[in-house]
């Protein structure tokens, strides 16, 4: 965590001259109830270069907010700075220093070190134990407000109710179990807790006990310590003081004890049963002390509104002074008069910078200048002043920085210089330590061979030569068993950190998904409130029975107007309310709200609206994308194959991120035979080809190019990336097909296939809807395959929807009007672009009966609103703009998968060869009543040759 200095602001503690640190008297029932408080002195591992080492510092654990604190003293009222320890991670090394641990927070080490191991271990277990409680009892409420407070008295640090947490983290069992796997250390007297800020730090720093980066707060600490008393202690009451403490000190309170009061006063209620032996604490008391502050026990207490005597000038006890107590006062005595020199010489440093910040004020370099201007060429006015001011300015801030790039320069080389000869003295060290091996190693076989000699010349009787490397084999085996225990404590420890971590990463998560989930359900609502807000201010614009249009009017239109404004970039960032509205274009580049008309624009966003609100609340789209996920792990390493999973998978949709992969295996799946007779490098021939010469189709396909897609921004303009695309592969599809060449509806196909194909598998996804699905007249001038399929859709309708088919045939209503673009495009322009990218999945997949299958289903799902349209006027309208009002996918697929069946393709294509030979000879009676009239038209040519006009019988 970071380290921060205490606002200038804050009011520091008053002085108790010669005291260590005031106590905080609490009532008896909460010293009862109320854990010990975790706090004590550790030396922390700060600064940098040479001023880099450990520095004793105070640390105390604040429960409120599970920060740990640390000053410089016990009696500091300002902390230097805090760790968090709600997300912290704990480690010790046994190899390091004894007592050195480490805390890992917010990204940042911190290196302490404790007075012992016994030590390190009771801060650590502390710890863990308190972060722990933290993480059981801290809500998400909680949590964010701690962050938004750095010390535990800000009003931002109440704490919230239990049940604001969607949910409270639990601890299983089995890691219960495991966090008590290591024995309680018991906490040191003298080095853990309040006692120990009654004696001084127990270790010693490694460098000077004093920080630069915290100086305001030192400065700050020192005053507060040393300002004389006002005769009460409100001026000694930090930031993190209560009003529900009496402040008292620790040599009075002992003195009280001793000096033997009156039996009433040994009645009262003991109020001193554990106090905090520093300024600085978190608890509060219910009440306030009530006993008297011992000034009829001390004759001297007026001596406290004097800095410069002892406020503790003579203690009586039982008409004896007391050696401990006198000792004791002699030695805060020595402390103070110490500390007053500190502050004599911060006092003489802060009167110097003064002094030299004045004379620099009055020696300013702009007034040289203008003094200087106005001597040589007269008066200056203020601006031209003020703008060489800012000039001199510039050139002293460069004059400094380039100061400040010398002296780097210098560093670095002073640096290299310095690993220069530090590799030098290395290389002679490798070599004197090489030197040095050699020669032991001939040492070691001389011995070696002398040893060996002493055992063969040795005689039985005598005193076996190893047993002095007997003892050093135990000493060492001693000491690796030392070692082994400690190593396995590490453990416990290591495994009960990873434990508890793990389970705290779990909760967070957990509450991390409630907080999304509840988003998008608010997102959704939201959504839908806007939704109905558009369609009320619509009506309320346009009133059925009302033609009057008075001021409120006006309102209306200004609000609905306001509403129906896409949200642009900036809006987005800056809007509080809506955290993902409505943008200009879907993921697929499709205008979400065109600007042709006030109501074809509400209609959409409406749409827009409904759409993004069923997208928000589908929680199955979720497990779709794990399901894909999931597959595509399992193909990982070989190619996808066909099979009823990856069938169930198309068909409920490809999500956005995979459709380009599916899409690719699709194509190549049906046109694979077509792909190995031709070759490689046949699209890019075919693309030749239409650029040398020109094709009969070329003219009409340059004139489709502009009205393929215009709705959508890769389509939109002549210099669009994907019109240069399309343009491509209809010209190379011409070339491929002469007999088919090009057909108004082959544009849309191939719009549609770039959004998520190249070029060439672009061309392949054309060859395969036009010779492989379709047959192969669908497409061609008299388009007779649509024409056939047009009627096989009838008669299906007839049989999966007869009361539809019924009430359409009532009104005469011919719905091939609308549907033989349904089949001709594949649903493109037809119904939204969510549902129409699924119908292209299982398209592409299953072939042309997924477009017969989600026909149906449409008709399907708005069966109830036609059957209320009870004319042919307002059936054919709702026919042309009822399949943009379905939004639901998913309801729309399982009634084309589900409630559809059986539907099996053979079917489809006995219907389409017995439709076929009806539309055949349907043509060919057209076919011979067009010839007959062609004989008629030329048997009387020359008739109407011999006809006189008016005007030849006038001349």
């Amino acid at each position: 965590m970071r380290e921060e200095e205490a606002p200038a602001t804050t009011p520091t503690p008053g002085p108790e001259d010669a005291l260590p640190a005031p106590v905080l008297e609490r009532s008896p029932s909460l010293s009862r109830e109320l854990p010990p408080k975790l706090c004590g002195y550790l030396n922390k591992l700060s600064g940098k270069g040479p001023l880099k080492g450990f520095k004793s510092r105070w640390f105390v654990f604040d429960p409120r907010h599970c920060h740990l604190y640390y000053f410089k003293g016990p009696s500091d009222a300002l902390p230097l700075g805090y760790i968090d320890i709600a997300d912290a991670s704990f480690t010790y090394d046994l190899e390091a220093e004894e007592g050195q641990l480490e805390i890992r927070s917010a990204g940042r080490d911190y290196t302490l070190k404790a007075p012992s191991a016994q030590a390190m271990r009771y801060w650590l277990q502390q710890l863990q134990q308190k972060r722990w409680e933290f993480s059981n009892n801290c809500t998400v409420g909680q949590r964010d407000n701690r962050t938004l407070s750095h010390f535990p008295d800000s009003a931002t640090g109440l704490v919230a109710k239990d049940n604001d947490a969607p949910f409270p983290p639990q601890m299983p069992d089995i890691a219960e179990s495991a966090r008590s796997v290591l024995e309680e250390e018991v906490a040191p007297e003298t080095l853990v807790g309040e006692q120990a800020a009654n004696y001084p730090s127990p270790i010693n720093p490694t460098t000077i006990n004093f920080s630069l980066k915290h100086l305001g707060t030192e400065i700050r600490n020192s005053m507060s310590n040393l300002k004389p008393g006002k005769g009460n202690n409100e001026n000694r009451k930090s930031m993190f003081y209560t009003d529900d403490w009496v402040l008292l000190d620790p040599t009075l309170k002992e003195l009280e004890e001793a000096a033997g009061h009156d039996e009433k006063r040994k009645k009262e209620p003991a109020e001193s049963s554990r106090g905090s032996a520093f300024a600085f604490d978190f608890v509060k008391a219910s009440q306030r002390a009530k006993r008297p502050f011992l000034r009829d026990i001390i004759g001297a207490s007026k001596s406290r509104s004097s800095g410069e005597s002892s406020p503790v000038e003579c203690v009586i006890t039982n008409g004896k002074p007391s050696t401990e107590i006198q000792s004791r006062i002699q030695a805060q005595q020595e402390e103070l008069n110490k500390v007053k020199e500190d502050l004599s010489s911060q006092k003489e440093l802060v009167r110097l910078l003064q002094q030299s910040l004045k004379c620099s004020q009055q020696d300013s370099v702009p007034n040289r200048i203008q003094y200087s201007l106005n001597t040589a060429c007269g008066p200056v006015d203020h601006s031209t002043a003020q703008l060489l001011h800012q000039k001199d300015q510039q050139i002293q801030a460069l004059n400094k920085q380039l100061d400040h790039v010398n002296q780097q320069k210098d560093h670095m080389e002073q640096e290299v210089k310095a690993f220069q000869d530090k590799l030098t003295g290395t290389r002679d060290q490798l070599n004197m330590f090489r030197e040095t091996i050699q020669a032991k190693d001939e040492v070691i076989v001389k011995l070696s061979r002398q040893l060996n000699e002493c055992e063969n010349n040795s005689s039985p009787q005598g005193v076996s030569p190893g047993g002095s490397s007997v003892n050093k084999e135990q000493q060492e085996l001693n000491r690796l068993k030392d070692a082994l225990q400690g190593y396995k404590t590490q453990n416990k420890y290591l495994n009960k950190e990873i434990l508890e971590l793990s389970v705290l990463k779990r909760n967070a998560e957990i509450r991390e998904n409630a907080l999304e989930a509840k988003c998008t359900s608010l997102e959704a609502r939201l959504c839908q409130v806007e939704s109905k807000h558009l369609v009320l201010l619509q009506e309320v614009k346009n009133p059925v029975c009302s033609g009057d249009k008075g001021p409120t009017h006006e309102v209306i239109s200004r609000l609905l107007e306001d509403a129906l404004k896409v949200d642009s970039a900036d809006q987005q960032e800056q809007t509080v309310l809506k955290p993902n509205p409505v943008s200009e274009y879907d993921i697929y580049g499709f205008k979400t709200v065109p600007e042709d008309s006030e109501e074809e624009t509400l209609i959409a966003k409406v749409r827009a609206l409904d759409l993004k609100s069923l997208t928000l609340t589908d929680s199955q789209e979720i497990s779709t994308g794990v399901k894909w996920a999931n597959y595509f792990a399992g193909t990982m390493n070989r190619e996808m194959v066909r099979s009823p999973e990856l069938k169930s998978l198309i068909r409920w949709g490809v999500p956005h991120e995979h459709r380009s992969k599916v899409w690719r295996w699709c194509v190549n799946l049906h046109v694979r035979k077509y792909r190995d007779r031709c070759g490689q490098g046949y699209f890019n021939s075919l693309l030749e080809r239409a650029r040398e010469k020109q094709n009969p189709a070329s003219k009409q396909i340059e004139l489709d190019l502009m009205r393929t897609l215009p709705n959508n921004k890769h389509y939109a303009s002549p210099t669009s990336e994907g019109i240069q695309k399309l343009r491509n592969v209809l010209l190379a599809f011409s070339w491929r097909n002469p007999d088919v060449g090009y057909c108004q509806g082959l544009n849309r196909l191939a719009a549609i296939a770039l959004l998520y194909l190249e070029q060439e598998e672009a061309f392949w996804c054309l060859v395969a809807i036009t010779e492989c699905f379709m047959t192969p007249d669908y497409y061609t001038k008299n388009l007779i395959g649509s024409q056939v399929d047009q009627r096989v859709f009838k008669d299906l309708l007839s049989e999966k929807l007869p009361r539809l088919h019924a009430h359409f045939e009532q009104y005469k209503v011919d719905f091939s009007l609308i549907t033989f673009n349904w089949f001709l495009v594949v649903f493109v322009d037809s119904v939204v672009s969510d549902i129409m990218f699924r119908i292209w999945d299982s398209f592409l997949y299953e072939g042309p009966k997924v477009i017969f299958r989600y026909a149906l289903a449409v008709f399907k799902f708005k069966e109830d609103e036609f059957g209320k349209l009870q004319d042919y006027m307002s059936i054919f309208k709702y026919l042309r703009y009822f399949t943009r009002t379905i939004l639901d996918a998913r309801k729309l697929t399982s009634i084309a998968f589900a409630d559809m069946n059986p539907f099996p393709m053979r079917l489809i294509q006995s219907r389409r060869a017995f439709h076929l030979e009806k539309v055949r000879q349907e043509l060919s009676e057209l076919e011979i009543i067009r010839q007959d009239f062609l004989r008629e038209r030329e048997t009387a040519a020359p008739e109407r040759r011999d006809v006189i006009s008016d005007d030849d019988e006038d001349t």
